[in-house]
């Protein structure tokens, strides 16, 4: 039977190797213009991490362990949030919501899919935050509806002002990886 600083040290070294593989798959150079307008010479493509099971399964298992207690459902913005959302979800049994980018135009006309109630704790699940504006976007829409957002989960920090954004919005950050981290 392992003991509690052996299992400790498995679980770092698979968190480790989770960035690891994260980074190799996901890690691209080159010029990109990322969602906030500004020029980059590197990107983190999320489709390629999140569409790949084995590592969405790993994803969702430590992201899991981020989420606090007394959360009642998590949230996952449209388009890559829905991923990590639902994965979470089955990992935690926890229900979650999508938060669309803008309210739709037709039946429901709603920016939010599923069940949400009004004060319900609710988690918000991203991929990579560089500038936080979609956590924000989506935590503001939820708490229209009457949700309680103090939690952001995330994959992976750019480390570019996302963090202080977030805080300045009253939301505590939890990043699974910060770029530093992350051999690139």
């Amino acid at each position: 039977m392992l003991s509690v600083p052996d299992l400790i040290h498995a679980r770092d070294q698979r968190l480790v190797e989770l960035g690891q593989d994260i980074a190799h798959a996901a890690y691209l150079r080159g010029r990109f213009v990322l969602r906030s307008g500004a020029i980059s010479n590197y990107y983190f493509d999320k489709y390629l991490f999140e569409t790949k099971p084995n590592l969405l399964r790993r994803v969702a298992s430590f992201l899991a362990e981020l989420v606090p207690p007394g959360t009642d459902r998590l949230a996952g913005p449209e388009l890559g949030g829905v991923a990590l959302a639902t994965a979470v979800s089955l990992e935690l049994g926890l229900p979650f919501v999508i938060v669309r980018k803008e309210q739709k135009s037709y039946a429901t006309t709603s920016q939010l899919e599923g069940e949400l109630y009004a004060g319900e704790r609710v988690a918000v699940l991203e991929d990579v935050v560089t500038t936080g504006t979609a956590v924000i976007q989506s935590a503001q829409a939820l708490r229209r509806a009457g949700a309680v957002v103090q939690d952001a989960i995330v994959v992976i920090d750019r480390e570019e002002g996302g963090a202080e954004a977030l805080a300045a919005e009253g939301l505590q950050f939890w990043p699974l990886f910060r770029r530093s981290q992350l051999s690139l």
